[in-house]
């Protein structure tokens, strides 16, 4: 018995003395493996990278449709909110460490985009991106001025109403003493030239993308390709990515097997405006558009 004892702790002794060799040759192993590497370098394959690309609006003109298509690509990822850096002073003086916490993590040749609305119309924000990566290419989607506006005017309507805040009606906004009200923001945010002029003393015109926002409604798929291309992104999202929802009434899309479709804010009814008031806004932007459209070179068939 005595003999059995002993043979077991000579056994353990020796077991210990191999365990204690093999975690000496691991820490070793790891040791030379971290000096070799430099540092930084074993994160380098994912990393939250600043936006290649940035949807700057128009507010209500179909910006998240057209971030959550592009999405669709594998080479892209979006950031899934808007970050209002440029264009809030608070967010920018966080810094560009704090900007880019908000971005995706990505893969070496993925392309990072992001999408905040609020840039477009921001006087500070084409200088403030142009500082920070003067070659980022900027994707504009745009919708007839008229109907941005009173879709504009929705949404304020609708968080005011959750929010058990008064409101005025639109025509009243819109109309002062039977004229149309030049001071609403919501109109402003409609001359389209005006901002566009700001982002053009800056960033030369083939890097500023525009997106007809209705024909991305009617049919995603054109647009998309143009989106692309744009983008210098091998051509892999196809027609069948999207479908038509007849209960929804606009298209949704496929990945995957996966279907998507945007919430129920996009595609709201409209709040009411007469007849009169809204061809009377109409004829106001006329001239506006018009010099939107020599700008870009590109006519849209709004009213």
């Amino acid at each position: 018995m005595l003999w059995t004892l002993l043979l077991a702790l000579i056994l353990l002794l020796l077991l210990q003395a191999q365990l204690l060799v093999c975690l000496h040759e691991l820490r070793a192993s790891l040791t030379s493996v971290t000096s070799a590497t430099p540092s930084g370098a074993s994160n380098a394959s994912t990393l939250q990278r600043l936006p290649g690309a940035i949807i700057i609006g128009v507010r209500k003109g179909g910006t998240r449709a057209l971030l959550e298509m592009l999405n669709l690509h594998p080479n892209v990822e979006v950031a899934k909110t808007e970050i209002h850096y440029f264009n809030q002073d608070e967010n920018f003086r966080k810094g560009l460490d704090w900007y880019r916490a908000q971005m995706p993590i990505t893969l070496p040749g993925q392309l990072t985009v992001e999408k905040t609305p609020g840039y477009f119309t921001a006087p500070p924000a084409p200088r403030r991106i142009w500082a920070t990566n003067p070659a980022v290419k900027l994707l504009l989607i745009v919708r007839d001025p008229a109907e941005r506006l009173v879709s504009d005017y929705t949404q304020v309507l609708h968080n005011r109403i959750q929010q058990n805040k008064p409101y005025q009606p639109l025509e009243e906004m819109l109309l002062s003493n039977g004229h149309i009200n030049t001071k609403y923001k919501a109109l402003l945010r409609s001359f389209y030239y005006q901002h566009l002029a700001r982002w053009l003393e800056l960033f030369p015109r083939e890097q500023i993308h525009i997106v007809d926002g209705e024909a991305l409604i009617r049919n995603p798929f054109p647009e998309l390709q143009k989106a692309e291309k744009f983008l210098e992104l091998p051509p892999r999202i196809k027609t069948d990515n999207f479908y038509f929802n007849v209960t929804k009434g606009f298209y949704c899309m496929m990945s995957a097997g996966h279907d998507k479709c945007l919430d129920e804010s996009k595609g709201r009814p409209h709040a009411p405006l007469s007849n009169e008031a809204f061809q009377k806004l109409c004829r106001y932007l006329r001239v506006p558009n018009q010099i939107f459209f020599k700008m870009v070179g590109q006519r849209f068939d709004w009213c």
